[in-house]
């Protein structure tokens, strides 16, 4: 299994349009979103001000590029092509493909995450300290695995030509709704209750609450663990299904 991780970054670091969307991207959103606003002023509703917000926004934004994108197209590719009937052949577990594609996944979003802290850091004077800096990566870094995990339940349920559109559409989505692009308090308040049960929102309360120096409050704790056992689950019934079919 720490071959295919192995062989599975490197395909990705080769990928330098997966890269620049992946890695670079979150940070040009910061740099246009809060690269002119005033770096004192706070955002109605979240006590933090919106360098630091879009900061932790954008980087979890590139890691869920990193996790969604990479591995729903790769594996609707894969099957098409027969590389997933040709690991069958090989002793390689069912569930190790799985946890190979959402580790490889896992890995290559970290630089997406460093690199917005930098940016703002460095562009924004975003201040914090190292217990936070660290607990903010970490934070990020673990809940990526969540979409890592719709990511591929996402490459088992859709075609090479479905997939894309699919998974623009929980893309944006999930995104928009979930307030990585822009404050849940702007939203009509209909609009603000449905958001905060997303994957997307809670994703992004994480980092907020230590930004202020806070603990992460338990719904969206919970919401994560649900939702990443969701699809996980429907991840490895798809594969099952797949296998069955091959």
């Amino acid at each position: 299994m720490t071959g295919l991780i192995r062989l599975e970054l490197i395909r990705a670091l080769r990928n330098k349009k997966f890269l620049f969307f992946s890695v670079l991207y979150p940070s040009a959103l910061f740099l246009m979103i809060a690269g002119t606003q005033d770096a004192h002023t706070e955002v109605d509703g979240t006590g933090l001000t919106l360098p630091t917000l879009f900061m932790v926004s954008m980087a979890s934004f590139g890691a869920l590029t990193a996790v969604l994108m990479g591995n729903s197209e790769r594996i609707a590719k894969e099957r098409e092509n027969g590389w997933v009937r040709q690991l069958r052949l090989t002793p390689l577990p069912g569930r190790g493909y799985v946890v190979a594609k959402t580790a490889s996944a896992a890995v290559v979003s970290l630089p997406a995450i460093v690199v917005v802290f930098i940016v703002a850091a460095a562009t924004k004077g975003v201040r914090l300290e190292a217990w936070q800096w660290l607990a903010l990566t970490g934070a990020i870094w673990a809940g990526s695995l969540v979409f890592a995990a719709l990511g591929v339940a996402v490459g088992y349920l859709a075609t090479g030509d479905a997939v894309r559109p699919i998974t623009m559409i929980l893309y944006f989505g999930l995104s928009v709704l979930g307030g990585l692009w822009m404050p849940t308090t702007t939203f009509p308040g209909w609009l603000q209750k449905i958001s905060s049960w997303l994957p997307t929102y809670a994703y992004a309360g994480l980092g907020q609450s230590i930004e202020l120096g806070d603990a992460p409050h338990a719904k969206d704790l919970a919401i994560l663990v649900v939702s990443f056992l969701l699809f996980a689950g429907g991840a490895a019934w798809l594969y099952r299904k797949d296998t069955r079919k091959a």
